[in-house]
């Protein structure tokens, strides 16, 4: 139990979306296949559903929720040419 709820504790991570105006969304799941989903069907982000499709570009590595939502403010303050080259000093091998 104890295992699993910190397993689920460390579990977020901060991605980053393309919508269709070619603009650039950052958030934090702890759940990327269905937060994707979520924005394509409308439920996502308020600022996602005038912009659809969106289309994955990079998450970060696993990481606890208070250190993922540090991040997510630390890539929105990043210019938006910058939000990916920002997010990749901390995504996982091999997730580009």
């Amino acid at each position: 139990m104890i295992l699993e709820n910190f397993r689920r504790m460390n579990n977020w991570l901060v991605y980053l979306v393309r919508c269709s105006d070619n603009s650039i969304y950052c958030g934090i799941t702890n759940n990327i296949g269905e937060r994707v989903k979520a924005h394509n069907e409308g439920r996502g982000a308020r600022y996602t559903k005038t912009r659809l499709p969106v289309t994955l570009l990079l998450t970060s590595r696993v990481m606890s929720r208070r250190d993922a939502l540090r991040l997510e403010h630390q890539v929105k303050k990043q210019k938006a040419n910058k939000k990916v080259d920002y997010l990749k000093l901390f995504s996982r091998a091999g997730n580009e």
